[in-house]
């Protein structure tokens, strides 16, 4: 399929966005943090800002939208949340069939609200999305593309059974970001969903999964060896990353990745990792166009606002999205000189691909504007 516009929920950054801008597929995001949305603009990807829950598919500026995508915020779903949202699997997973039952939406909207943690309820709005393009909009969504940790894969199973009694063809499951030639070792749990055009399935790995001292050329010789952070940082010695987070609880065992290998899970507090080469002499930390390329973001994108790290640690990445992209549009795999045009973000590239011709919302007049935010909170 050949999509009209994605609309992404949650959209952060932009990692699905960059990915599927590079694909030349145009895409509008909904977004409400306001650190995320200077990104965004100064990116020049178009945005819409708000909260998720006040919009649906029928919204003007996403009208014409037939894919939808959407990461929900994960911290009630983490260990390093509250975990409020591990405990409320089972009402989710109860609310996903009500919501497919076509209960009373009012109804379980304040049902919603008394959970433990509020937020959990949001793992639920791409579902809700999806079943009023259905519905109300008549158009239902082409392609659906979601991803969040791992633990959420019991919603997307649910999901998957949803979607399947509405005619879509779905796969889920979880992705190690480094067998994607990710330099990094983080797992998320993926839903994908096409309405036509035969079975759809997850992408298939390109590169070795990492396991801790074996070397990267053992292994599948059908398979590319993972990439290290030497690979993609521009840093003329080796080093080592000591994590924030310490093993086990123990501040003192703290993790510790070399150069040679792929950086650990990228959190919101990557600023605070410490640098060192050789005898433990410390190096600057990483700064904002590093932690992006270790998450595949081109070099050059334009972080700015407010918790710059929490961004980059919350959003997909880029070379993970793009190959999950064209697996849920039936398309092959992305080549290595699709996946290299991540490596720089052009601003006069995007600006066509970027904007839908009949949004509602203006074209920068310099490419360094970037893309004027849309929404009430804004003023039209």
């Amino acid at each position: 399929m050949q999509p009209v516009l994605m609309v992404d929920l949650f959209a952060g950054p932009g990692g699905l966005d960059v990915a599927a801008e590079k694909l030349g597929v145009k895409t509008v995001g909904v977004e409400w943090d306001d650190g995320a949305c200077a990104t965004r603009r100064d990116a020049g990807l178009a945005t819409v800002k708000g909260n998720v829950r006040d919009y649906g598919p029928s919204y003007r500026d996403f009208s014409d939208a037939d894919v939808l995508a959407g990461g929900p915020p994960c911290q009630t779903f983490t260990v390093a949340g509250t975990g409020a949202g591990r405990r409320a699997l089972d009402d989710v997973l109860g609310f996903v069939k009500r919501m497919v039952a076509r209960e009373d939406r009012k109804q379980i909207d304040r049902e919603l609200s008394k959970m433990e943690d509020e937020r959990t309820g949001l793992v639920l709005e791409p579902l809700r999305w999806a079943l009023q393009a259905i519905d109300d909009r008549r158009s239902p969504y082409q392609a659906i593309i979601l991803e969040q940790v791992p633990a959420v894969l019991p919603v997307w199973e649910a999901y998957a059974a949803a979607l399947e009694n509405e005619g879509y063809s779905v796969d889920c499951g979880i992705l190690r970001t480094e067998q994607y030639g990710v330099p990094q070792t983080r797992k998320r749990a993926v839903l994908i969903a096409r309405l036509n055009g035969g079975k759809v399935a997850l992408p298939l790995p390109t590169h070795r999964a990492y396991r801790k001292g074996v070397p990267r050329q053992v292994g599948s010789n059908e398979l590319q060896p993972w990439r290290t952070m030497e690979d993609v940082l521009d840093r003329r010695y080796e080093f080592s990353v000591i994590s924030n987070y310490g093993t086990g609880g123990d501040p003192e065992a703290r993790g510790r990745r070399s150069s040679k290998e792929p950086s650990a899970t990228v959190t919101g507090k990557i600023f605070r990792n410490r640098i060192v080469s050789g005898k433990n002499i410390e190096r600057r930390r990483f700064s904002f166009s590093e932690a992006g390329r270790l998450q595949t973001f081109p070099a050059d994108y334009p972080w700015s606002g407010r918790d710059v790290g929490q961004q980059i640690g919350n959003a997909v990445p880029p070379r993970l999205a793009m190959h999950v992209i064209c697996a849920a549009l039936g398309w092959v795999p992305p080549t290595e000189d699709l996946l290299q045009r991540l490596e720089t973000w052009g601003s006069e590239e995007i600006l066509e691909s970027a904007v839908p011709s009949d949004a509602n919302f203006d074209r920068p007049d310099t490419p360094s504007t970037g893309i004027r935010l849309l929404g009430a909170a804004l003023g039209g």
